[in-house]
């Protein structure tokens, strides 16, 4: 095994989103941008399917090829970024329905595509996509008048679920789409969580489909196996790595793994992340290289094929919390390298 093995669980991917959609006082949708947050976009959407989904967001309209493949005819389709100018063709052909986030998108998307189905994006005070109150309101008649399909907004601070602004943005969604017969959607994972007083006409979870906080009762779905390329035995005083970041205080065993920051490891995790065998911990000594990771295995009996960085000890957000980010990275840092292995694939 020259590479490194990751294995994805559609099972826990689809039982996820099942358990969501329990907590959901409305229907449930699922987000998989960014290839599913890395994990496979045509996979997942096929397996989130099968499991009941059949409203998808994406971050753009070049994601939607993949996604409408995978699918077939029927399930909606949104585009986070709207109708950006020269989408309209893919919008047209993909049957893709774009979150309209200004007005110059709104009026870009009615005379380049009338009569195709749109939402609206609202910004409820997190300053980062959608239309403000004042901006809203100067269009919202023309936009009501022709049809929008869904308007959402999103929430900031949903993994904080005592933060402020919580609150504020559900009050703020409230206001600007007071008498608007239209189906509404303001949560994504965070929000759910939160309960009914965010879940309006659809929820899009994202993170807790995939196994990362704050849903704690997520099932985990990735599993990586780094493959033991060489073992080799240091004496005291001599130095490993990079820069030599750690120098061996005792005779030591070494196993070097095939995986690195081209992998999508973070290089913050040297001297900090920990691997793997079976139940037994192996820290990380040295800098993460590009190719190559160094572990200290001189507790082993013996020196496994390969180490896990993700399994059942370690998920993305403890191996995040090494790193010093989110679950969220890690998974969209990992690396094309990986030999994928998808459990529960649908026919």
């Amino acid at each position: 095994m020259g590479s490194a093995r990751l294995t994805i669980d559609l099972n826990a991917i689809a039982a996820n989103w099942q358990r969501l959609d329990r907590l959901s006082r409305c229907e449930t949708g699922a987000t998989v941008k960014a290839d599913a947050y890395g994990l496979g976009a045509a996979q997942v959407v096929r397996k989130l399917a099968q499991a009941g989904a059949r409203k998808f967001f994406i971050a753009l309209a070049e994601e939607g090829a993949t996604i409408r493949q995978a699918l077939g005819n029927g399930p909606d389709i949104y585009v986070y970024s709207g109708h950006m100018a020269g989408d309209a063709q893919m919008l047209r052909n993909l049957a893709l329905t774009p979150l309209i986030n200004s007005a110059e998108q709104l009026a870009r998307h009615l005379e380049a595509l009338p009569g195709h189905p749109f939402g609206i994006q609202l910004d409820t005070g997190m300053n980062r996509l959608g239309m403000e109150p004042r901006e809203w309101a100067a269009v919202r008649d023309i936009a009501l008048e022709a049809g929008p399909r869904l308007i959402q907004s999103h929430l900031a601070c949903s993994d904080e679920p005592d933060h402020l602004m919580n609150g504020q943005q559900a009050d703020e969604f409230h206001a600007m789409t007071e008498g608007c017969a239209v189906p509404k959607s303001l949560a994504a994972t965070g929000g759910i969580l939160m309960g009914q007083a965010f879940h309006f006409d659809l929820t899009r979870p994202g993170i807790g489909l995939y196994g990362g906080a704050p849903f704690a009762e997520a099932y985990p779905v990735t599993q990586l196996a780094l493959p033991v390329i060489q073992t080799r035995d240091v004496e005291p005083g001599e130095a490993v790595g990079y820069s030599a970041t750690w120098i061996a205080g005792r005779p030591t065993r070494l196993a070097t793994v095939a995986a690195g920051y081209a992998d999508g490891i973070l290089r913050h995790l040297s001297n900090r992340a920990t691997l793997w065998a079976g139940d037994t911990p192996c820290p990380v000594v040295g800098r993460v290289s590009m190719d190559l990771i160094t572990v200290d295995v001189s507790h082993l009996p013996t020196v496994p094929e390969a180490l896990d960085l993700l399994g059942a000890h370690q998920g993305i957000d403890d191996l995040a919390r090494a790193a010093g980010t989110i679950g969220y990275e890690i998974l969209t840092s990992l690396g094309p390298r990986y030999r994928r292995r998808f459990e529960g694939l649908t026919a």
